[in-house]
């Protein structure tokens, strides 16, 4: 296989247990689940892009599952999460073959990524290394200060941060050569804690993460719309 693009796709929600709620990556929209809608948004920016999907190991079964109940048949490799999102992403890196050039990460439960958004991404990474998407951000913004006063923050100047975010592969193998940190809160941090620059691209904000209720409900919308 002569992938030139890859994505890794991770879907650590855990819950799937006796009564719980299901993971929200597995809860249907549109009337199939999140994550196949976030796998085919991927595939239709580039058929050919190779696909990885990070998963609780305890989760491999019922996925496959629904894949067989939804005939999704997209080509995809599945390998068990770690313990944090960064030990996640590291396994997924194992199974992404040498010769790829370029590597997204994505959050699984973000299914309405636009291919513009892929492609600016890609486009980015291509030509910096680094690349994410931010979205301005909307609310006002307090910082709690050490000695628990807080003070109004300039919003003008933080942005929101979004997936995919998409690297140079020889960037993104060696910033994972790392020990793991507690402040990587992202790609892009443990990418930048290797003294990479990451660039930003307009991220959209349609490209929702779904993680409560009411973003199901927006979900459905949104479904409704495409």
């Amino acid at each position: 296989s002569n992938m030139e693009k890859c994505v890794i796709v991770v879907a650590g929600g855990k819950g799937l247990r006796m009564g719980g709620d299901i993971p929200k990556q597995f809860r249907l929209i549109g009337g199939r689940p999140v994550l196949m809608h976030t796998l085919e948004a991927f595939c239709r920016y580039d058929e050919s892009i190779g696909l990885v999907v990070v998963l609780p190991e305890a989760h491999f079964s019922y996925w496959r599952e629904l894949c067989r109940q939804y005939a999704f048949s997209l080509p995809h490799t599945v390998v068990a999460g770690g313990v944090t999102r960064f030990h996640s992403v590291f396994n997924g890196l194992q199974a992404v073959p040498d010769e790829v050039r370029l590597i997204a990460v994505h959050d699984g439960v973000r299914p309405f990524v636009s291919c513009r958004l892929v492609a600016d991404a890609f486009a980015a990474a291509g030509r910096f290394g680094a690349a994410i998407p931010v979205t301005p951000v909307i609310d006002s913004l307090r910082h709690i200060k050490d000695d628990g006063a807080n003070e109004a923050v300039p919003r003008a100047e933080y942005r929101s941060v979004q997936t995919p975010q998409v690297f140079d592969s020889v960037v993104f193998r060696n910033a994972y050569r790392q020990p793991y940190r507690d402040d990587f809160t992202d790609d892009a941090s443990v990418v930048e804690a290797a003294g990479y620059r990451v660039t930003l691209v307009e991220g959209d904000i349609d490209n929702i993460k779904i993680t409560t209720p009411l973003d199901l409900a927006v979900a459905e919308i949104l479904c409704a719309d495409e």
